[in-house]
């Protein structure tokens, strides 16, 4: 396996040219999967010199979402398969090949292939002249046929195209590789409706490395025929899908072609490297070939801005204006994108269309005119809506309570009885903010003991926490009522016998508002109020660049508030007769670079020891649903990740001090609007 990371440009440039040389270059899952998004990226990936903002290390996604180990149970319902582990391309092709002269068998990592695509095959099972590939993924899923996968008129739904699409690709390819086979196409997902059948099974499945690095995971031989009685995995037939793929146009608006005419197209132009210039879309605002100032820096080139060079004529100067992508909640991009206004200095009232709605505050519409308003008139300052914003203040009841969840989901349940998927509530913190303006890091929860189920001590301890007063209560965004939510249910399902079942019930239903898919309806006295919406209605700052995420609405209220720098840029935070805190010590959270507050989450300690910053940074740009966060990562190396007493210990350390900074964070906005307000 070539690894470029920590070699020079140059050097990478060079390594990357001589292998491209020696081998084939193919179509592949991934690259399919890429030319779907945008065909122009296909030409990008890979190469050294061009930045990309994906992670480096994919295992990371797939330890966070589980689909590792979700991989090795799929095989262990396809019990004496031959795994073919090589990373060769031609060595696992010949492999591959040779156990295929059997008439029955069963191969994980199947390699294929045909002219210039090349796949491998999660599963492959040989019976007869008959070929089933079984495409694993870590998705959950709660129906029973593949007409789940389609929309009321016969359509893929979008929710699971890219998954149809890479098992309609594999079919593909196998089918032309084998042509006188028949070859069947099937989903392996998660199944929500079944019940684990033992305690401790995810924590049969660790993730283990080898000498080189290389993680994977072992499958203890401890595995039994209970552990796998019932099947959390569902297995769907999928061929009906594939065919309604390959009936469908691919391409462009300007060049429709079908199905077999675009994946030769594609195969054409990357073997001989040549790039596909594809017309501007909505996917340019996500692409992740651009480059941050730390990728110009050490000399990374930026895709996304020579397609636009190319495409629009821009210069460096135009790339310093904001565009339609960076307007929040915008729905129109496809119609200016056409019409070829991109800049937001080229939008005009009626693009918008500000409209009021019945809530007090900014409608969404009038939200989007102020930040075109702004940009357009270079206006860096904040907006707040004064009156109405104090109204709502003066409706909150002392002492103020400030809390953040950081939760996972985990694809094989740690206990009996559980689904796949159930919501897990690991960590919280819990700041006060009292009457006479002092404020204290309260409390806070975090389990790391493996194959536990944490979520009824969670509450109890959130229960101690906020059962002392009528204060009222803080979220940022719908994730900690999301999650209440599923603790209320767990224990209103739960057969086991829960002595303060009705209590912690009682309390859920006290502090939240049901959601839309609970039969049960409530709205407690003291429903926890989100300071999201507080953000989209009342405050505006130019910093976001349309972003409501704290992440990024903390360093611009930081930035403009000469209050909260005059009093944090002292060493109060965790001092003697300073702020109370439980993990901090004479800490100051205002630090300058060139003039600008530094992002007080830059300012912690390295959560990971064995993760690039730039992974780090990737995965701590959470969005308001939290999926995929350096949190749940860093649970997620805990449970199942092999490691010392003393790398679980820091861990945990840095995963206290990164909850308590997003308690701080609300705290920090809240101070900042009083002072605004005045």
């Amino acid at each position: 396996m070539v690894q470029f990371k920590g070699v020079h440009l140059n050097y990478r440039k060079y390594f990357y040219n001589k292998l491209r040389k020696m081998r084939t270059r193919y179509i592949t899952k991934s690259r399919f999967k890429l030319a779907l998004e945008c065909s122009t990226k296909i030409y990008f990936d890979g190469k050294p010199e061009y930045a990309n903002q994906k992670l480096e290390d994919t295992f990371l996604l797939a330890l966070a979402d589980g689909g590792f180990q979700v991989g090795e149970l799929a095989k262990c319902y396809f019990p004496g398969g031959h795994d073919i582990k090589s990373l060769d391309y031609d060595e696992a092709l010949i492999t591959t090949n040779e156990l295929l002269k059997q008439d029955r068998v069963i191969i994980y990592e199947a390699a294929v292939r045909s002219g210039n695509f090349f796949i491998r095959v999660d599963i492959l099972v040989k019976n007869g002249n008959s070929l089933e590939l079984v495409e694993v993924k870590s998705k959950s899923f709660d129906g029973d046929t593949e007409e789940d996968f389609l929309n009321k008129n016969g359509t893929i739904s979008s929710s699971w195209r890219e998954y149809l699409a890479d098992a309609a690709f594999q079919k593909y390819v196998i089918k032309c590789a084998f042509p006188d086979y028949s070859v069947s196409a099937n989903l392996m997902l998660a199944d929500k409706t079944a019940l684990c059948p033992t305690d401790g099974l995810n924590q049969k499945f660790r993730i283990v490395k080898d000498a080189n690095g290389r993680k994977s995971v072992s499958v203890s031989p401890d595995l039994s025929q209970d552990d796998l009685a019932v099947k959390l995995l569902k297995t769907i037939n999928v061929d009906a899908c594939c065919e309604i793929l390959y009936q469908e146009q691919y391409g462009n608006e300007f060049e429709e072609r079908s199905y077999t005419e675009f994946l030769d197209y594609l195969a054409e132009n990357y073997a001989d490297d040549r790039k596909i210039i594809s017309p501007l879309s909505t996917a340019c605002g996500s692409c992740e070939f651009r480059t941050t100032e730390e990728d110009e820096i050490a000399g990374l080139k930026s895709g996304f801005c020579e397609c636009w060079e190319e495409t629009l004529g821009w210069t460096n100067e135009d790339f310093k204006e904001q565009t339609i992508f960076n307007i929040w909640n915008y729905r129109r991009k496809d119609k200016l994108l056409r019409e070829g206004r991109i800049k937001v200095s080229e939008l005009n009232e009626d693009d918008i269309s500000p409209k009021e709605d019945k809530n007090p505050g900014l409608s969404s519409s009038q939200r989007q005119w102020l930040q075109v308003q702004k940009a357009q008139c270079s206006d860096l300052t904040c907006w707040i809506d004064t009156v109405t914003l104090k109204s709502e203040m003066g409706k909150w009841v002392y002492p103020l309570h400030f809390i953040d969840f950081e939760t996972s989901m985990v694809a094989i349940p740690f206990n009996k009885g559980r689904h796949p998927y159930e919501g897990i509530t690991f960590q919280f913190s819990h700041h006060m903010v009292y009457s006479d303006g002092n404020i204290e890091h309260h409390g806070q929860y975090l389990n790391v003991t493996q194959g536990l189920f944490p979520n009824y001590d969670f509450i109890r301890k959130l229960k101690e926490q906020l059962d002392q007063d009528e204060g009222s209560i803080f979220r940022y965004a719908a994730h900690e009522n999301t999650y209440l939510n599923i603790i209320y249910r767990q224990l209103q399902e739960d057969m086991d016998e829960i002595p303060d079942r009705e209590n912690l019930c009682e309390f859920i239903r006290t502090i939240t508002k049901s959601v839309s898919s609970s039969a049960e309806k409530w709205e407690g006295q003291r429903s926890m109020i989100d300071m999201l919406e507080l953000v989209k209605r009342y405050y505006y700052h130019p910093d976001t660049r349309g972003s409501n995420s704290i992440k990024y609405v903390l360093p611009a209220m930081l930035n403009s508030s000469e209050f909260l720098q005059e009093k944090y840029r002292k060493p109060i935070y965790g001092a003697e007769g300073g702020i109370k805190s439980l993990n901090y010590k004479d800490w100051k959270w205002i630090v300058y670079e060139d003039g600008r507050v530094i992002d007080p989450y830059k300012l912690l300690p390295k959560l990971f020891e064995d993760i690039s910053d730039k992974d780090f940074a990737l995965l701590s740009e959470d969005d308001e649903l939290r999926d995929g966060g350096s949190a749940l990562t860093a649970y997620a190396k805990m449970q199942f990740e092999e490691m010392s007493d003393y790398e679980r210990q820091e861990i945990s350390k840095a995963l206290l001090k990164y909850c308590e900074l997003d308690t701080l964070a609300m705290v920090m906005l809240f101070e900042g609007w009083k002072d605004l307000i005045g």
